[in-house]
């Protein structure tokens, strides 16, 4: 397959259009997805080609559309439900926690909800307390959900592709900031399994481990650790829920160290749980204890400066390297 070099968004809609073309049982729904071409331009070009009983623009009442959504999934469509944020997402959380990812259990197996709920997640700037949360770990937390958060946009086509195929309820959250990247994506259609985290680079000292927009600061602090002769090997989790700890354990064993670089708060977090099944299937290969770099445990704040102090940096993870490797800085 051809590679060519297109923006995340475009990987996003591409993955869209595609099943849209494959199953009329698919649409997508959501504040200004239709006539205003998305919000962040995802959904560009969808209503042109499939309409507008396809496409369909909601009222801003994420609790509402989303409870839509789940009814469609139990009656044999599929639906992807956008969110303009994950943080508009809270008005929703009933609906994603207690019908979509409770159906096919209460159901006792009757009712499937084949359904994808996505949109940004995380800090993007000066947008302050309300708009700037990760969530991965709280939904991630929840049995009968898949969460994926992708970091690049050959892995968000391939993944949002299988989301909308699968036949539970899926949440996929992205990064407004990452909308304009580009990345290599092949010509061709294909898949991406959900579950499977990627080493995006190979090393021997030590494992860094990151997802989503922090895969960004993680790969950039392995460069600069190389310069000073430490080889950083980096996992790209992709999904959260079902979580590659296979993986991560398998790297552990090689490098006998491990950082986590994690957008969320540092309590209850993803890193909390990859920690605990690292020490309980690979104690004995660590040669240190293990470093968590998260964001600050505080509400984001609005000042430039301080956006920067809250989220975790190149410099912080260079530092938690440094400390597993006992290398003074």
């Amino acid at each position: 397959m051809a590679e060519r070099i297109i923006h995340f968004r475009e990987a996003l809609r591409e993955a869209i259009y595609e099943e849209m073309k494959k199953d009329e049982n698919i649409f997508i729904m959501g504040e200004e997805v239709a006539e205003y071409n998305g919000a962040y331009k995802v959904s560009q070009g969808l209503l042109d080609e499939f309409g507008s009983k396809r496409v369909i623009d909601t009222p801003i009442a994420e609790l509402g559309f989303a409870g839509i959504g789940v009814g469609a999934a139990m009656n044999g469509l599929r639906p992807i439900v956008e969110f303009m944020t994950w943080n508009f997402a809270l008005l929703a959380i009933d609906q994603v926690v207690n019908s979509a990812a409770k159906m096919l259990a209460m159901s006792g197996g009757q009712f499937n909800c084949p359904i994808v709920f996505r949109g940004p997640s995380g800090s993007a700037g000066q947008l302050g307390a309300q708009h700037s949360q990760m969530f991965e770990n709280w939904y991630a937390n929840v049995p009968g959900l898949k969460v994926i958060s992708p970091s690049n946009p050959y892995d968000a086509k391939g993944l949002l592709k299988s989301a909308i195929i699968d036949n539970d309820p899926v949440v996929f959250m992205e990064s407004e900031v990452m909308y304009g990247d580009k990345g290599d994506v092949p010509e061709g259609e294909y898949y991406i399994p959900i579950g499977k985290a990627d080493i995006k680079r190979h090393g021997n000292d030590v494992t860094i481990v990151s997802f989503n927009k922090m895969m960004k600061v993680a790969l950039q602090a392995a460069e600069e650790l190389q310069k000073e002769g430490i080889s950083a090997e980096v996992i790209d989790l992709r999904t959260i829920r079902p979580l590659d700890f296979p993986a991560i354990v398998e790297s552990v064993k090689r490098t006998n160290r491990l950082v986590i670089v994690e957008e969320s708060w540092p309590f209850g977090s993803i890193s909390s749980e990859i920690t605990y099944q690292v020490q309980k299937n690979a104690f004995d290969y660590l040669d240190a204890p293990i470093k968590r770099v998260n964001a600050k445990d505080v509400s984001m704040a609005y000042a430039p400066t301080l956006v920067e102090a809250y989220l975790p940096s190149v410099k912080e993870t260079i530092e938690a390297v440094k400390s597993v490797m006992y290398v003074k800085n």
